[in-house]
């Protein structure tokens, strides 16, 4: 589900290191929001990433 419906963001995989050099994984997830957008005149539901949202990827719905 934690993907972005406008750039493909989602989850990452790596590793945690620590200070001995010890590694274990570690997942980062994409910040993603349900908001109400406007696509082709009609208002609907998706999951966006707020990097989408604050760069103008999408037009919110009042």
């Amino acid at each position: 589900m934690a993907k972005c419906q406008v750039c493909g963001k989602s989850v990452q995989f790596g590793n945690n290191v620590s200070h001995s050099n010890k590694k274990t994984s570690k997942v980062w997830h994409a910040n993603i929001k349900r908001i109400r957008i406007v696509d082709n005149g009609s208002v609907k539901r998706t999951y966006v990433c707020t990097r989408c949202i604050r760069t103008g990827k999408v037009t919110k719905a009042s």
